[in-house]
């Protein structure tokens, strides 16, 4: 590790402009994880047109404050209401809102805020030590290794992600659909235009983004919350005693190390971390019937681990330049409208935006841990705001944010179509976020995939025989064979318990 790039890192981060910035990042993060369903993918895709008059240093560093800012701020609507602000609270809600109904919401969201403290702050220690070292192995990456990657992580997205894989992978498939749009980079030869000069030069990220995350969450969430009253439970002393926590330490530790290695997996993340934490605890327990009745490691484990995922997400982004889920894939698209590409150079051609991103990431911590607990008051009165009267205004800032991109209304047309596409999405239970990280990677796969072919002569045996790309490949196929004979074993196994069960009936029947 390069400690005096390091050190400048931090000189930039403690400029009164790039701290302005990672407190406003994190205040926003805060709320959007307050407000239910719009979450940090959607507010980034929002704020991308901001972010072109704003130094990238300044813009990334807004924009990861906003990430892992939502990660706690969801934890509030969680305990307070049952009703998790961000996919990655959903498991706190078990524990977080039994503990409210027995007056200890305070002692909840104050275990959270440690929780997400200690468990993002070791983990920027990771990222600090791993990801110069992780980078330096990537310069030996071309473009073989890079469409593997790329096609890896359009499917662990899948076969990793929560919800229904066969969904995620129609929704990638329709992703990489999308990248095909436009022009080809090598014959010039147009594709799915319809003979639309504006298609040309393909759909622009941002407008896919906006419109399946801005428009279609607005759509959806009002479906949702329509006629519905949700009270928020009261909130009294916010500090949790001595014995709560001793009793979550060995929680928060746990939570710790599984966020961090589940984190850097493409498709695993927060939400994949906390669920695994919470199944941690619960099956270590001497006592899991507490589980679900207010158990404080319920609260401590699964917040942890999501907020220490939500740092160590950034490593395959900044040193391979492959996001690891939905909001790492703004970033990403952030960094290239901003002019710059994450991967291994990164480290070397901008260590600015590298070291300014990481070491904003202590200081974010912080300002959060200092934040949570003044400030949980103003989000509760936050939570009685009605949607009827925030949707619009949400509507209003991305309208106006995707056509400040090109001054064009076909845009805004193709913003709000791709929103309805995002609304029935939902209401089909597909996640978008799929869709929107098959885009992202969908022209690495295909310009990655087209340069090695010209490189190894046609023959597509080079991606085998090259060491790394070749092992990548072998994950690739190890992660779909393996489901295969799990459930052929299954159904064997089914069958025999079937097989069995019917001939003890038929001894009893004679």
């Amino acid at each position: 590790m390069d400690f005096n790039a390091f050190l400048d890192g931090f000189a930039l981060v403690i400029e009164p402009h790039n701290l302005l910035y990672c407190l406003i990042g994190v205040l926003i993060g805060m709320v959007i994880g307050v407000l239910p369903g719009l979450g940090p993918a959607a507010t980034i895709a929002i704020l991308l047109p901001i972010t072109y008059t704003i130094d990238p240093v300044s813009a990334i560093i807004m924009l990861a404050g906003i990430y892992y800012g939502a990660q706690y701020g969801g934890t509030i609507t969680s305990v307070l209401l049952r009703l998790p602000g961000e996919a990655s609270s959903v498991v706190t809600v078990f524990d977080g809102f039994a503990l409210a109904k027995q007056g200890r919401a305070g002692t909840a969201l104050g275990i959270a805020a440690i929780g997400s403290f200690v468990g993002a702050t070791i983990s920027i220690v990771g990222l600090t030590l791993l990801a110069p070292i992780v980078a330096e192995v990537a310069l030996d990456f071309g473009p073989p290794e890079y469409a593997a990657l790329a096609l890896l992580g359009v499917l662990l997205v899948a076969t990793i992600g929560s919800g229904n894989k066969l969904k995620a992978m129609i929704a990638g498939a329709l992703g990489l659909l999308l990248a095909t749009v436009g022009r080809d980079s090598f014959s010039g030869a147009s594709r799915f235009t319809f003979d639309s000069l504006q298609l040309a030069d393909g759909i622009d990220f941002v407008v896919v983004a906006m419109g399946l995350f801005g428009v279609g969450e607005i759509l959806y969430n009002l479906e949702q919350r329509h006629g519905k009253k949700h009270v928020p439970a009261k909130v009294g002393n916010v500090w949790p005693s001595r014995a709560d926590l001793k009793q979550s330490s060995g929680a928060i530790g746990r939570g710790s190390v599984i966020g961090f290695v589940l984190g850097v997996l493409p498709g695993g993340g927060a939400v994949l971390s906390s669920i695994v934490a919470y199944a941690t605890e619960k099956r270590r327990s001497k006592t899991p019937e507490r589980f679900g009745r207010g158990a404080i490691e319920g609260v401590a484990a699964p917040e942890t681990a999501n907020n220490a995922a939500a740092t160590s997400s950034f490593i395959p982004l900044l040193t391979i330049g492959l996001p690891a889920n939905a909001t790492m894939a703004m970033l990403f698209g952030a960094l290239l409208i901003l002019g710059v590409s994450p991967g291994p150079q990164l480290v070397t051609e901008h260590p600015d935006v590298f070291w300014g991103v990481i070491n904003s990431m202590y200081i974010g911590n912080i300002l959060l841990l200092i934040l949570s607990v003044p400030l949980v008051g103003v989000f509760v009165r936050i939570l009685r705001v009605r949607p009827a009267i925030l949707a619009p205004i949400t509507a209003l800032i991305t309208l106006l944010g995707v056509y400040t991109i090109n001054n064009s209304t076909f845009d805004i047309f193709l913003m709000v179509a791709f929103g309805i596409v995002g609304y029935l999405m939902k209401k089909a239970g597909f996640d978008p976020g799929p869709m929107v990280l098959a885009f992202v990677l969908g022209s690495i796969i295909e310009s990655s995939t087209r340069r090695s072919l010209l490189i190894f002569g046609g023959d597509p045996t080079g991606f085998v025989t090259r060491p790394i790309s070749g092992v990548i490949l072998g994950i690739f196929v190890l992660l779909i064979v393996l489901p295969m004979v799990r459930h052929v074993r299954n159904s064997r196994a089914a069958a025999r318990t079937s097989d069995q069960k019917a001939t003890q009936t038929d001894k009893l029947g004679v």
